[in-house]
């Protein structure tokens, strides 16, 4: 029988509250989402809420000028009068900076903010930072999910990455059942 001195149980204990908080901490249906979301492509603080009374499009996506990330994009700013008709607002997240949202805001013409969350904060707290694998390299990356969120701030659908179709995606969002 192995005995573990208290000091070594107690490490212990804090590792696994840290571990399990992590885990817990992760954003869902139901939750409320975090008022401070980051700082958007011209620097500027973007708080939940400023969209109170409105629906939230919180997407976020992997990396501004690859093709998935455009096609959705695109297909937001295509359908983003029908949404914003519908009570919608669209903000979109990548871990790329203020200048690369910028260029990729120019280039297509995108009518809605984009989040440089360089820290990973946003990107961690709604649990959309994970490992991905390509061509069998590992790296840490963003899973495109969307996640829509009420007028009172709740996360009331979340997207996963294998539902979302980035051609197609404001017509997925539109045709939601609220």
């Amino acid at each position: 029988m192995h005995t573990f001195s208290p000091v070594l149980r107690y490490l212990c204990n804090i590792l696994k509250q840290g571990i399990l908080k992590s885990l817990t901490d992760m954003i869902e249906i139901g939750d409320k989402a975090p008022e401070v979301l980051g700082r958007n492509e011209r620097g500027e603080e973007v708080l939940l809420s400023q969209f109170k009374g409105k629906k939230l499009v919180l997407y976020f996506y992997p990396k501004d000028m690859t093709s998935g990330c455009t096609a959705e994009a695109c297909s937001l700013r295509d359908g983003y009068a029908d949404l914003r008709k519908q009570g919608y607002e669209v903000v979109g997240v990548s871990v790329d900076s203020e200048a690369s949202h910028q260029k990729f805001i120019e280039k297509h013409d995108l009518p809605f903010s984009l989040i440089a969350d360089t820290d990973h904060q946003l990107v961690e707290a709604f649990g959309v930072w994970a490992e991905k694998s390509m061509y069998g390299r590992k790296y840490m990356g963003t899973l495109r999910t969307t996640f829509i969120i009420n007028e009172e701030g709740v996360v009331e659908q979340v997207f996963q990455p294998k539902q979302i179709k980035t051609k197609e995606h404001a017509g997925q969002i539109l045709a939601r059942k609220d």
